[in-house]
Order: structure tokens, then C-alpha cells, then sequence
């Protein structure tokens, strides 16, 4: 992932404090109660990676099932591949099937919308694709998590009338989760009106912790979920990288204590290749303080183990 990368100079001058809530989650939270049985997912953003054979993938395996290998790894993936164009239902159907060979069936996709909508059309004109999209991604079934929709970095708080007239015609039941990339969004008055839109919509909000975009780590609950994408630096810095997760834990546990009802956290590297040593972190101390019970990354050599 390049979103927010920075040279490897400025990353130790980099402050990674997780800013305090704003100003919709404690409103988000202040109506709720502690929530008994929280949800926890945890995963990546994509399945294909060679560099993870031999490392929680058996060696010899094909690309064609890497999917079938990864979901014995994890309970959930921020589907990032149906982002480049339409998915097709055949190939829904297929992941689906790879899933349902692999698990005890209590995986969940969280499919990316297409950016043929978000990034072409810019949610105007887009009824067509999106009912496109839409009956695709339905033939994941049980399996169908909460949607990602990711606009533009040019689409700016000028549009805030065309994202609520898009979101709108969402259907109800559709989770969908929505991040903004435009630094005009974070500032002053378009990130109290974003947020409080999202909130009368109910529809949640991404939150992006990547080093070079400190602004996109908002810190807004419109809904009382959590959705997460880590950005972490790998390879040298992964110490860093646990004591930034260290922190999300600190913080997670605090909205929980507040009645979180369900938290999606979805590791990225710039460099994917170790991505599961963190993930497997991430899930270490989600199990230790936050009372998961999600299970542990099994990889193939003990020595691979790092933590």
C-alpha cells in the first residue's frame, strides 16, 4: 500500500499519538451501553501473496488457492480486488466456495466499492453500477461483510451533497463504511458536518493510520464500529509498528468499555511481505486485553514466530 508513505528518514520524526476522539464519537458513544458480546475481526487486505509462501502458506502451493490457505490464517479480508473493476458473480461464487471448503463458515469479505463508481463516475450517474456491484457482491451470502467506499483524494467537502444523496440511495441493510481523503475534510466545519451525515445515515466511518497522513487518523465513531486500516512500515520498524498497535488496543479498549459493538482492524505494510507477523501481533494482543478470542496465525516454521 503507497497511501501515506514516507522515506525511511522522516518515519522516527513522526509522532504516532493517537489523537483524542472527536467530537461524534463521544456523542456516538455517550447513547450507548457496554456491550456484551463485541465482534472482532481481524485480516488483510489481500490474499495473493507469494512472499507468504512458506511462511503461512506450505510451499508448494498454487496461487489458485492461496484464498483457501488464507482464510485458515484469518476471519476476515478488506477486499481490495473487486476495487478495479465490477466483480463478476462467478467469481463471487467461486471465492465463496474456497471459503466454505476451508472454514467452519464464520469468515467475513468486506468488499471495496468499485472505482468505477467512486473514482470515475464520483458517485454521480452511478445507479446502474452500483446495482451491478451490489447484486455481485450478494452471492458472498453469509460470508458478505460491511462495504468500503473509498472516494477519491480530489473529492473534496464540496461534494458532501453528492455523498449523501449517493449514500441515500444505499440500501438499509447495506453496512458500508466510507473513507474521505481530502485534507479540506479534516478541518473546521466540513469535519463536524461529515461526520454528523455519516451519523444521521448510519453508515460508519474508515479511519487510515498511515505515516504521512496523520490527518486521516480522525478518530470519528459515527456508528458504534470500528473500522481500521493499519498502515505499518515493516521489515526495521516493526517494534514501532507493535507499540502503534499497542496503542489502538489501549484506545479500542476504552470505546469497548463504552459500548463498541464490533471492531474491523485490516493490517496493510507498504511491503506486504511480513504483514502477517503483525497481524499476528494484532491478534496476540486482542486476545490478551481486549478479551478476543480470535485464533493465532499458524505459521509454518516456528522460527518464522517473532513474537
Amino acid at each position: 500500500m503507497e497511501f501515506g508513505r514516507v522515506s525511511e528518514a522522516e518515519i522516527n520524526t513522526i509522532d504516532f499519538m493517537l489523537p483524542p476522539d472527536g467530537e461524534q464519537t463521544v456523542i456516538t458513544l455517550k447513547s450507548l451501553k457496554s456491550s456484551a458480546k463485541p465482534v472482532y475481526y481481524v485480516g488483510c487486505a489481500k490474499w495473493g501473496r507469494k512472499e507468504w509462501k512458506d511462511l503461512i502458506y506450505p510451499k508448494k502451493t498454487k496461487e489458485a488457492d492461496f484464498l483457501g490457505e488464507y482464510v485458515k490464517h484469518f476471519n476476515s479480508i478488506e477486499l481490495n480486488a473487486v476495487f478495479y473493476s465490477i466483480p463478476k458473480e462467478e467469481q463471487i461464487l467461486k471465492w465463496k466456495e474456497q471459503v466454505a471448503a476451508n472454514t467452519k463458515g464464520d469468515f467475513i469479505f468486506c468488499p471495496k466499492f468499485s472505482r468505477t463508481i467512486t473514482h470515475i463516475k464520483r458517485l454521480k450517474d452511478a445507479d446502474f453500477l452500483t446495482d451491478e456491484y451490489i447484486k455481485a457482491i450478494s452471492a458472498f451470502g453469509n460470508y458478505l461483510g460491511p462495504c468500503f467506499l473509498q472516494v477519491s483524494d480530489n473529492f473534496g467537502p464540496n461534494n458532501i451533497e453528492i455523498l449523501e444523496n449517493y449514500l441515500k440511495k444505499l440500501p438499509a441493510d447495506l453496512k458500508t463504511f466510507v473513507e474521505v481523503r481530502h485534507k479540506d475534510w479534516f478541518i473546521g466545519d466540513a469535519k463536524k458536518q461529515l461526520f454528523m451525515l455519516l451519523a444521521k445515515l448510519k453508515k460508519g466511518a474508515a479511519i487510515t493510520d498511515a505515516s504521512g497522513r496523520r490527518d486521516c487518523v480522525h478518530m470519528e465513531l459515527p456508528t458504534p464500529e470500528a473500522f481500521i486500516r493499519f498502515v505499518g512500515n515493516g521489515g526495521k520498524y516493526l517494534d514501532s509498528d507493535k507499540a502503534r498497535v499497542d496503542e489502538w488496543v489501549v484506545r479500542i479498549k476504552n470505546w469497548l468499555d463504552h459500548g463498541l459493538q464490533s471492531v474491523y482492524f485490516f493490517l496493510h505494510q507498504h511491503d506486504e511481505a511480513d504483514t502477517p507477523l503483525i497481524a499476528d501481533y494484532t491478534i496476540q494482543e486482542f486476545n490478551k486485553r481486549l478479551g478476543s478470542d480470535l485464533s493465532r496465525i499458524n505459521f509454518i516454521a516456528q522460527n518464522n514466530l517473532l513474537f
